[in-house]
């Protein structure tokens, strides 16, 4: 699915109008196409299924020896848009743990998965079983567990306008979902 960045531009020019701006003064006349850019670039990931986003960063290597003990990337900072209210999620901190099977993938793989998933109209929920759904597949491990540290700004800056609200969410796969032993190990890393 390729982003219309015409219709964007129109549409961004009609909501100009409707909140009583003039899209034509200086300020504002290049807005619709720098908009209709900028949802080119945070909205990628729309164009990409998970499958396809998994051939395109899932290049594995062999483990180096016995390696099947968790690999861990913490803090990768993402970004993504709520889908209620196209609002922004901000200052998030996406954690990633899977148990390697023969293979292990590139860790900065790991991130462009992570990026790529946040780069969609979302809910931080989906992000991270899209993200753990990606690294199944491009890892063939059932075994990956997700943690999202994040702020909304629905909620930071209009509804309740709480500034210091923070969402944390998990996502469990394979054996994370069963072994409370390999959850705490990975929350507490």
């Amino acid at each position: 699915m390729a982003i219309d960045k015409k219709a964007i531009e129109e549409h961004i020019r009609g909501i100009l109008i409707a909140l009583g701006e003039d899209p034509d003064r200086e300020g504002l006349r290049e807005t619709p196409d720098r908009v209709a850019r900028m949802y080119e670039e945070v909205f990628e990931g729309m164009n990409y299924t998970n499958e396809e986003i998994a051939r395109m960063y899932g290049k594995t290597f062999q483990t180096p020896g016995s390696q099947e003990d968790m690999v861990i990337v913490k803090d990768i900072e993402v970004f993504s848009y709520c889908e209620h209210h196209m609002a922004l999620m901000y200052d998030m901190k996406v954690s990633v743990a899977y148990l390697p099977k023969a293979r292990v993938i590139g860790l900065s793989k790991i991130a462009r998965i992570a990026e790529m998933a946040a780069k969609r109209l979302q809910l931080q929920e989906r992000i991270g079983s899209d993200i753990a759904e990606i690294l199944q597949l491009a890892t063939g491990s059932e075994d990956v567990a997700v943690l999202i540290r994040g702020s909304h700004s629905c909620m930071t800056a209009r509804g309740i306008k709480n500034p210091s609200a923070q969402t944390v969410t998990t996502t469990f796969r394979g054996q994370f979902q069963t072994d409370t032993g390999l959850q705490n190990r990975f929350l507490s890393l």
